[in-house]
Protein backbone atom coordinates (compact mmCIF):
# COMPACT_ATOMS: atom_id res chain seq x y z
CA UNK A 1 0.00 0.00 0.00
CA UNK A 2 1.23 3.41 -0.84
CA UNK A 3 1.96 6.04 1.94
CA UNK A 4 -0.80 7.39 3.82
CA UNK A 5 -1.63 10.38 1.98
CA UNK A 6 0.41 10.10 -1.20
CA UNK A 7 -2.67 8.96 -3.69
CA UNK A 8 -6.50 8.87 -3.40
CA UNK A 9 -8.07 5.51 -1.42
CA UNK A 10 -9.19 4.83 -4.84
CA UNK A 11 -6.09 4.92 -6.72
CA UNK A 12 -2.55 3.45 -6.47
CA UNK A 13 0.85 4.97 -7.92
CA UNK A 14 0.81 3.25 -11.13
CA UNK A 15 4.31 1.57 -11.58
CA UNK A 16 5.54 -0.94 -14.34
CA UNK A 17 5.51 -3.84 -11.59
CA UNK A 18 2.11 -3.09 -10.71
CA UNK A 19 -0.04 -6.39 -10.56
CA UNK A 20 -2.97 -6.47 -12.60
CA UNK A 21 -4.91 -7.78 -9.85
CA UNK A 22 -4.23 -7.85 -6.34
CA UNK A 23 -5.92 -8.99 -3.05
CA UNK A 24 -5.25 -7.81 0.45
CA UNK A 25 -6.14 -9.66 3.50
CA UNK A 26 -9.57 -10.55 1.66
CA UNK A 27 -12.50 -12.22 4.06
CA UNK A 28 -15.80 -13.62 3.15
CA UNK A 29 -17.53 -14.70 6.42
CA UNK A 30 -21.21 -16.33 6.13
CA UNK A 31 -23.45 -16.33 9.51
CA UNK A 32 -24.47 -20.15 9.28
CA UNK A 33 -26.88 -19.85 12.76
CA UNK A 34 -30.32 -20.74 12.73
CA UNK A 35 -32.77 -17.72 11.79
CA UNK A 36 -34.79 -18.40 15.06
CA UNK A 37 -31.07 -18.11 16.96
CA UNK A 38 -30.02 -14.70 14.91
CA UNK A 39 -33.13 -13.26 17.20
CA UNK A 40 -31.77 -14.20 20.39
CA UNK A 41 -28.30 -14.50 20.17
CA UNK A 42 -25.45 -11.05 20.35
CA UNK A 43 -23.58 -11.18 17.33
CA UNK A 44 -20.64 -12.09 18.28
CA UNK A 45 -22.26 -15.49 19.39
CA UNK A 46 -23.12 -16.55 16.38
CA UNK A 47 -22.12 -19.15 13.85
CA UNK A 48 -19.99 -17.98 11.45
CA UNK A 49 -18.73 -19.83 8.27
CA UNK A 50 -14.99 -18.02 7.08
CA UNK A 51 -15.48 -19.55 3.72
CA UNK A 52 -12.22 -16.38 3.04
CA UNK A 53 -10.50 -16.23 5.40
CA UNK A 54 -7.53 -13.28 5.18
CA UNK A 55 -6.91 -14.22 1.79
CA UNK A 56 -3.89 -12.06 -0.43
CA UNK A 57 -2.32 -13.04 -3.49
CA UNK A 58 -1.76 -10.78 -6.57
CA UNK A 59 -1.90 -11.68 -10.32
CA UNK A 60 0.75 -9.76 -12.84
CA UNK A 61 -0.89 -8.72 -16.29
CA UNK A 62 -0.45 -11.83 -18.76
CA UNK A 63 -0.47 -14.45 -16.26
CA UNK A 64 -2.30 -17.52 -14.98
CA UNK A 65 -2.90 -17.70 -11.11
CA UNK A 66 -4.25 -21.12 -10.68
CA UNK A 67 -5.81 -21.42 -7.55
CA UNK A 68 -6.39 -25.01 -6.38
CA UNK A 69 -8.06 -27.07 -3.34
CA UNK A 70 -10.15 -29.33 -2.13
CA UNK A 71 -14.25 -28.41 -2.70
CA UNK A 72 -15.57 -26.07 -0.04
CA UNK A 73 -12.04 -24.49 0.50
CA UNK A 74 -13.33 -21.17 -0.54
CA UNK A 75 -11.75 -20.72 -3.97
CA UNK A 76 -14.95 -20.25 -6.02
CA UNK A 77 -16.15 -17.38 -3.00
CA UNK A 78 -12.87 -15.77 -3.76
CA UNK A 79 -12.92 -15.55 -7.71
CA UNK A 80 -16.42 -14.58 -6.49
CA UNK A 81 -15.30 -11.37 -4.34
CA UNK A 82 -12.69 -9.92 -6.83
CA UNK A 83 -15.94 -9.27 -9.21
CA UNK A 84 -17.96 -8.56 -6.24
CA UNK A 85 -20.61 -10.88 -7.63
CA UNK A 86 -20.35 -11.70 -3.60
CA UNK A 87 -19.55 -8.61 -1.39
CA UNK A 88 -16.01 -9.39 0.79
CA UNK A 89 -17.00 -8.88 4.64
CA UNK A 90 -13.18 -7.47 5.05
CA UNK A 91 -10.04 -6.55 2.95
CA UNK A 92 -8.88 -5.02 -0.58
CA UNK A 93 -9.14 -5.79 -4.61
CA UNK A 94 -7.22 -3.68 -6.13
CA UNK A 95 -7.67 -4.04 -10.39
CA UNK A 96 -4.88 -1.77 -12.51
CA UNK A 97 -4.27 0.06 -8.83
CA UNK A 98 -8.16 0.90 -8.44
CA UNK A 99 -9.71 -0.30 -5.17
CA UNK A 100 -13.01 -2.36 -7.03
CA UNK A 101 -13.73 -2.65 -2.77
CA UNK A 102 -14.66 1.00 -2.99
CA UNK A 103 -16.02 1.97 -6.38
CA UNK A 104 -19.70 2.82 -6.50
CA UNK A 105 -21.99 0.52 -8.23
CA UNK A 106 -22.17 2.65 -11.32
CA UNK A 107 -18.37 2.83 -11.35
CA UNK A 108 -18.05 -0.92 -10.99
CA UNK A 109 -20.75 -1.77 -13.83
CA UNK A 110 -18.18 -0.06 -16.12
CA UNK A 111 -15.20 -2.39 -14.64
CA UNK A 112 -17.40 -5.24 -15.84
CA UNK A 113 -16.03 -4.72 -19.06
CA UNK A 114 -12.48 -5.78 -18.42
CA UNK A 115 -13.39 -8.33 -15.37
CA UNK A 116 -15.36 -11.56 -16.92
CA UNK A 117 -16.03 -15.07 -15.22
CA UNK A 118 -16.61 -18.25 -17.08
CA UNK A 119 -18.72 -20.99 -14.58
CA UNK A 120 -18.49 -24.02 -13.67
CA UNK A 121 -21.86 -25.43 -15.15
CA UNK A 122 -21.84 -24.51 -18.79
CA UNK A 123 -25.58 -25.60 -19.17
CA UNK A 124 -26.93 -23.61 -15.67
CA UNK A 125 -24.81 -20.53 -16.45
CA UNK A 126 -26.85 -20.15 -19.63
CA UNK A 127 -30.44 -19.04 -20.30
CA UNK A 128 -32.23 -22.07 -22.03
CA UNK A 129 -34.74 -19.26 -23.74
CA UNK A 130 -32.64 -17.60 -25.35
CA UNK A 131 -30.56 -18.56 -28.61
CA UNK A 132 -27.41 -18.46 -28.69
CA UNK A 133 -26.96 -15.52 -30.84
CA UNK A 134 -29.24 -13.83 -27.97
CA UNK A 135 -26.79 -15.34 -25.12
CA UNK A 136 -23.85 -14.10 -26.55
CA UNK A 137 -24.34 -10.88 -27.64
CA UNK A 138 -26.31 -9.71 -24.41
CA UNK A 139 -22.88 -8.32 -23.16
CA UNK A 140 -22.71 -6.04 -26.19
CA UNK A 141 -26.55 -4.65 -25.77
CA UNK A 142 -26.02 -3.85 -22.11
CA UNK A 143 -22.80 -2.37 -22.85
CA UNK A 144 -22.19 -1.37 -26.86
CA UNK A 145 -24.25 0.89 -28.50
CA UNK A 146 -23.71 -1.45 -31.38
CA UNK A 147 -25.89 -1.72 -34.91
CA UNK A 148 -27.50 -5.21 -34.85
CA UNK A 149 -25.69 -5.64 -38.11
CA UNK A 150 -22.15 -5.50 -36.25
CA UNK A 151 -23.66 -6.57 -33.06
CA UNK A 152 -24.33 -9.96 -35.58
CA UNK A 153 -20.78 -9.88 -37.38
CA UNK A 154 -19.07 -9.55 -33.67
CA UNK A 155 -21.21 -12.19 -32.49
CA UNK A 156 -20.25 -14.60 -35.60
CA UNK A 157 -16.41 -13.69 -34.61
CA UNK A 158 -16.73 -14.83 -31.01
CA UNK A 159 -18.29 -18.03 -32.14
CA UNK A 160 -15.19 -18.60 -33.91
CA UNK A 161 -12.81 -18.05 -32.04
CA UNK A 162 -14.10 -20.71 -29.73
CA UNK A 163 -14.40 -23.03 -31.90
CA UNK A 164 -18.00 -22.69 -33.35
CA UNK A 165 -19.69 -21.45 -36.39
CA UNK A 166 -22.57 -19.17 -37.58
CA UNK A 167 -24.64 -22.35 -37.46
CA UNK A 168 -25.19 -21.99 -33.92
CA UNK A 169 -26.53 -18.67 -33.75
CA UNK A 170 -30.28 -19.77 -33.94
CA UNK A 171 -29.84 -22.71 -31.77
CA UNK A 172 -30.94 -23.24 -27.89
CA UNK A 173 -28.09 -24.43 -25.49
CA UNK A 174 -29.66 -27.73 -24.59
CA UNK A 175 -29.51 -28.49 -28.39
CA UNK A 176 -25.55 -28.66 -27.47
CA UNK A 177 -22.83 -30.81 -25.65
CA UNK A 178 -21.67 -29.83 -22.56
CA UNK A 179 -18.04 -29.15 -24.24
CA UNK A 180 -19.79 -26.58 -26.78
CA UNK A 181 -22.06 -24.93 -24.03
CA UNK A 182 -18.55 -24.34 -22.41
CA UNK A 183 -17.54 -22.66 -25.53
CA UNK A 184 -20.74 -20.52 -25.32
CA UNK A 185 -20.14 -19.60 -22.08
CA UNK A 186 -16.40 -18.50 -22.85
CA UNK A 187 -17.78 -16.45 -26.14
CA UNK A 188 -19.81 -14.65 -23.71
CA UNK A 189 -17.26 -13.80 -21.26
CA UNK A 190 -15.02 -12.69 -24.50
CA UNK A 191 -17.84 -10.17 -25.73
CA UNK A 192 -16.34 -7.13 -24.04
CA UNK A 193 -12.71 -7.67 -24.44
CA UNK A 194 -11.93 -8.25 -21.12
CA UNK A 195 -8.19 -8.09 -19.27
CA UNK A 196 -8.99 -10.64 -16.94
CA UNK A 197 -11.32 -13.50 -16.62
CA UNK A 198 -11.74 -15.93 -13.45
CA UNK A 199 -12.05 -19.18 -15.20
CA UNK A 200 -14.27 -20.63 -12.12
CA UNK A 201 -13.84 -24.96 -12.36
CA UNK A 202 -14.50 -24.48 -16.23
CA UNK A 203 -13.58 -28.28 -17.05
CA UNK A 204 -15.14 -29.97 -13.76
CA UNK A 205 -18.53 -30.82 -14.91
CA UNK A 206 -16.88 -32.22 -18.45
CA UNK A 207 -15.49 -35.53 -19.60
CA UNK A 208 -11.43 -35.69 -19.55
CA UNK A 209 -10.75 -35.41 -23.12
CA UNK A 210 -13.68 -32.64 -23.88
CA UNK A 211 -12.13 -30.72 -20.50
CA UNK A 212 -8.92 -31.23 -22.44
CA UNK A 213 -9.66 -29.39 -25.36
CA UNK A 214 -11.41 -26.44 -23.08
CA UNK A 215 -7.63 -26.09 -21.30
CA UNK A 216 -6.30 -26.11 -24.60
CA UNK A 217 -9.10 -23.18 -26.17
CA UNK A 218 -8.01 -21.24 -23.01
CA UNK A 219 -4.28 -21.11 -23.35
CA UNK A 220 -5.01 -20.25 -27.06
CA UNK A 221 -7.26 -17.55 -26.53
CA UNK A 222 -4.82 -15.88 -23.71
CA UNK A 223 -1.93 -16.02 -26.32
CA UNK A 224 -4.37 -14.70 -29.04
CA UNK A 225 -6.25 -12.01 -26.75
CA UNK A 226 -3.81 -10.89 -24.10
CA UNK A 227 -5.68 -12.28 -21.39
CA UNK A 228 -4.92 -12.89 -17.52
CA UNK A 229 -6.68 -15.50 -15.94
CA UNK A 230 -7.80 -16.95 -11.98
CA UNK A 231 -7.99 -20.45 -12.86
CA UNK A 232 -9.90 -22.34 -10.03
CA UNK A 233 -9.61 -25.94 -9.83
CA UNK A 234 -9.34 -28.40 -7.69
CA UNK A 235 -7.13 -30.81 -10.41
CA UNK A 236 -3.54 -30.49 -9.75
CA UNK A 237 -2.39 -31.84 -13.23
CA UNK A 238 -4.74 -29.26 -15.61
CA UNK A 239 -3.56 -26.25 -13.36
CA UNK A 240 0.14 -27.82 -13.79
CA UNK A 241 -0.38 -27.56 -17.74
CA UNK A 242 -2.32 -23.79 -17.54
CA UNK A 243 -1.04 -22.03 -15.13
CA UNK A 244 2.19 -19.39 -14.25
CA UNK A 245 1.95 -19.63 -10.98
CA UNK A 246 -0.42 -21.65 -8.35
CA UNK A 247 -2.05 -20.74 -5.42
CA UNK A 248 -3.19 -23.78 -2.93
CA UNK A 249 -5.89 -23.09 -0.54
CA UNK A 250 -6.98 -25.15 2.32
CA UNK A 251 -10.03 -23.89 4.93
CA UNK A 252 -10.19 -20.42 3.86
CA UNK A 253 -6.24 -19.54 3.68
CA UNK A 254 -3.47 -19.38 1.37
CA UNK A 255 -0.99 -22.42 2.61
CA UNK A 256 1.45 -21.91 -0.18
CA UNK A 257 2.01 -19.70 -3.13
CA UNK A 258 4.60 -19.96 -5.80
CA UNK A 259 5.87 -20.77 -9.52
CA UNK A 260 4.14 -23.70 -11.07
CA UNK A 261 7.71 -25.84 -11.31
CA UNK A 262 8.51 -25.13 -7.51
CA UNK A 263 4.57 -25.95 -5.77
CA UNK A 264 4.47 -29.02 -8.35
CA UNK A 265 8.17 -30.56 -8.17
CA UNK A 266 9.13 -29.34 -4.61
CA UNK A 267 5.99 -28.22 -2.47
CA UNK A 268 6.82 -27.34 1.28
CA UNK A 269 2.90 -28.16 2.83
CA UNK A 270 2.12 -31.50 3.13
CA UNK A 271 -1.54 -30.47 1.81
CA UNK A 272 0.19 -28.83 -1.32
CA UNK A 273 1.90 -33.06 -1.28
CA UNK A 274 -1.35 -34.36 -0.80
CA UNK A 275 -3.36 -32.97 -3.95
CA UNK A 276 -0.31 -33.48 -6.13
CA UNK A 277 -0.78 -37.62 -5.55
CA UNK A 278 -5.07 -37.36 -5.27
CA UNK A 279 -5.24 -36.48 -8.89
CA UNK A 280 -4.33 -38.62 -11.56
CA UNK A 281 -2.08 -36.94 -14.54
CA UNK A 282 -4.19 -35.45 -17.02
CA UNK A 283 -2.80 -35.38 -21.13
CA UNK A 284 -4.05 -31.97 -22.35
CA UNK A 285 -1.05 -30.71 -24.49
Amino acid sequence: MPPAGSTPIDAKMQTDAQPLVELENVARYFDVSPPWLNRVLERQRRQVLKAVDGVSFSIAKGETLGLVGESGCGKSTTGRCILRLIEPTAGEIWFEGRNVTALSPGTLRSLCRDMQIIFQDPFGSLDPRFRVEDVVSEPLIVHEKMPPAARRARTIELLRAVGLDESALRRYPHEFSGGQRQRIGIARALALKPKFIVADEPVSALDVSVGAQIVNLLSKLQKEFGLTYLFISHSMPVVRYLATRIAVMYRGKIVEVGDTEQITTRPREAYTRGLLEATPEVAVG
